[in-house]
């Protein structure tokens, strides 16, 4: 990290002054955006006299992935709204490792930002990288976060119902007489956790009796292998064999498609699926996936709506905005 100025004790002792008075100044400077506070670590010069005088209204978006089926459609929405508000974008990706958001995290605040928009990586996995995030407060930069939110803090939060989704899923598979279904969740985010969730939830509300043996839950890395794996056991059995699948997202639905294919088996007929994200990936095969919808361009957008207020606005709290998924019936489920 560069631009790391000199400890308290080690100004008062160059300048002959108390710590006292070093302290004060230090903390005027930050409440101007001079400087900026990393926690354990000390005081950083921030990047602003490169830029004095000059308007720079500048916005930052970490995400976890730039090129997925998802980000695009967000940082679009967002690019809209900003736009007409005389905003650029700087945009960065974690790639979904917790390492990597803290070398980002690190290039961003070294920027002349106005604000950030943040999308947490592995969110159900701790938050290792939490001194970055109160050096934003101390920063006093304006911040939230977009599909989950670390539960240590409290910026604001744009997301989707997920574990109202989750139950929507299960339920609807129910109703059309499915006892026996697989669900399949990536719980390294907490969206998956809250899917999951949800999907149990309605097991639990319409009294059917659960097998184990059908919660399939897996972390990024296992994602291309273990839900696969899991699914041509499941088809294989002899007795129990499930009769609906739920799929975290599209992406897998389309992968455990190829699998049922392999296997001889079509979709509705021998089994039936529900996904989520509503993608192009959804209505991307002869099979249309029964889907839930994720309102991609209109997160971007409420979470630019939301950043703007922050900024002009400092002193009013933000709340966090959720949208209520909606059950996207086609034809990839049917009454057994």
């Amino acid at each position: 990290m560069n631009g790391q100025i000199p400890t308290e004790n080690e100004l008062a002792q160059q300048f002959e002054v108390s710590r006292h008075t070093v302290r004060q100044t230090l903390g005027e400077l930050e409440k101007e955006g001079w400087l900026y506070k990393v926690q354990g670590k000390g005081s950083f010069v921030s990047k602003r006299e490169a830029n004095k005088g000059k308007d720079i209204n500048l916005i930052g978006i970490l995400t976890t992935y730039i090129s997925d089926y998802i980000f695009p459609h967000i940082v679009r929405g967002a690019e809209e709204t900003l736009r007409t508000k005389g905003y650029r974008l700087l945009l960065s990706s974690t790639d979904n490792h917790k390492e990597k958001e803290k070398e980002n995290l690190e290039m961003l605040m070294n920027q002349p930002l106005s604000g950030l928009i943040i999308e947490p990586t592995k969110s159900a996995q701790g938050n290792p990288n939490l001194e970055f995030y109160l050096s934003l407060e101390n920063k006093n930069l304006p911040y939230l976060m977009i599909n989950e939110r670390y539960p240590e803090l409290s910026c604001p939060c744009i997301k989707v119902d997920d574990e109202l989704g989750g139950f929507l899923a299960a339920e609807h598979l129910i109703k059309l007489g499915h006892k026996r279904i697989m669900g399949f969740f990536k719980t390294d985010d907490i969206q998956g956790v809250n899917r999951l969730k949800g999907f149990i939830r309605a097991h639990q509300k319409d009294q059917v009796v659960m097998n184990p043996v059908n919660v399939i839950t897996y972390a990024t890395e296992e994602k291309n292998d273990k839900p696969l794996e899991k699914a041509l056991e499941a088809i294989k059995r002899n007795e129990e064999r499930p009769t609906a699948f739920v799929c975290y997202n599209d992406e897998l639905a389309i992968k455990l498609l190829e699998v049922l294919r392999q296997e001889g088996l079509s979709i509705p007929s021998d089994l039936s699926m529900v996904s989520f994200d509503d993608s192009l990936l959804a209505t991307a095969t002869e099979v249309k996936f029964t889907t839930l919808s994720h309102p991609k361009a209109e997160i971007g957008k409420k979470a630019a709506e939301v950043l703007l207020q922050m900024i002009e606005n400092p002193s009013i709290r933000q709340n966090d905005f959720i949208f209520s998924p909606e059950l996207i019936v086609r034809d990839s489920t049917r009454i057994i």
